[in-house]
């Protein structure tokens, strides 16, 4: 059998050149719109972002008033920058710190075979990440509204309060309330990439563990876990670049507000550049932008060498288990 299939690859004639050309002519049409977008509303509005950066400019004329790195310096002197730069750090922190391993147990609880209605539980938790996030902020901010909202009305209703709470309102309440719902928002991507490690894993595992006589939480502990790192540290990769860009939620449910309790790089850069409050500094808020574009690169490439070196101890463990 393996003769003649190498027989009927012999035989076969190469194509033409005019052929495979007019293939290639045909892939390149189609990836051309998607092509033409990249470019045009990625690629170049990040490598004009580092020009902008250096100019004084207002988005209107042309760019004629360099600044130098003034814009930059003055962006590292601005203290609303750091509350803002520490609010996202914060927002992330805490997504990743509670949304990642709750994701993993509910993961867990979905996956296991005396479950019934897996569908359902699914969708329901997958069904705010397809939910606009701006409509979803809108809502919010009438679910947690200070009148006639529905956590004060329901709150007041079992005793747990005696007055409306302006939960948006407060200083001390306000960022909880945003990282509640950012949690809630894209608990359910988190929960599918769980379930696909899950179920990706080996059985046989599992089967070998149970003929040892391992109990579940055993298993949990020295099977799961361990065959599930290399996963887990792609999740975290993917959850802490995510957490670090939260504007439309912001934007929607408090604007920054109140008194930059819950501003975010994105909506410091955003309020600079497109407010209307004032003449507009499209080159200032570059300038943070590039700024922020680099902290988050760094901790995107601190945390892909998490990644690597996962993959690499999987790949030891597993060549190290096949030579014994």
């Amino acid at each position: 059998m393996a003769y003649v299939l190498e027989r009927k690859t012999a035989d076969r004639k190469p194509q033409p050149v005019h052929y495979r050309t007019r293939r290639q002519l045909w892939c390149l049409l189609f990836i051309a719109p998607q092509l033409v977008l990249f470019l045009l509303f990625t690629l170049y509005p990040i490598i004009m972002s580092y020009v902008y950066a250096f100019f004084n400019w207002s988005g209107f004329g042309p760019l004629r008033d360099y600044v130098g790195f003034a814009n930059f310096k003055e962006t590292l002197l601005d203290p609303i920058f750091w509350n803002a730069f520490r609010n996202s750090l914060t927002f992330m922190l805490y997504v990743v710190l509670i949304q990642v391993p709750l994701a993993l147990l509910m993961a867990l609880l979905l996956n296991a075979g005396w479950l019934r209605g897996k569908a359902f539980y699914r969708m329901i938790y997958f069904l705010p990440v397809v939910t606009t996030t701006a409509v979803v902020g809108l809502v919010m901010r009438f679910i947690f509204g200070a009148y006639k909202g529905l956590v004060n009305e329901v709150l007041m209703r079992i005793g747990l309060l005696s007055a409306p709470v302006d939960w948006l309102g407060s200083v001390d309440t306000a960022f909880l309330v945003v990282v509640l719902v950012g949690i809630w928002k894209s608990f359910g991507m988190k929960l599918i990439y769980w379930l696909a490690g899950i179920q990706s894993l080996p059985k046989d595992v599992f089967e070998a563990a149970k003929i040892d006589g391992a109990g579940p939480l055993q298993m949990l502990r020295y099977v799961t876990i361990p065959l599930l790192l290399p996963v887990g540290s792609v999740i975290l990769l993917m959850s802490s670049v995510n957490a670090l860009h939260v504007f439309d939620l912001v934007k929607a449910m408090t604007d920054g507000g109140p008194a930059f309790k819950t501003d975010m790089v994105d909506v410091y850069i955003y309020r600079y550049a497109f407010s209307g409050k004032g003449e507009a500094r499209v080159g200032f808020a570059s300038a943070a932008g590039v700024l922020y574009g680099i902290v988050v690169m760094l901790i995107s490439l601190a945390l892909g060498l998490l990644v690597k070196l996962a993959g690499g101890r999987k790949a030891g463990k597993t060549q190290g288990e096949g030579t014994t």
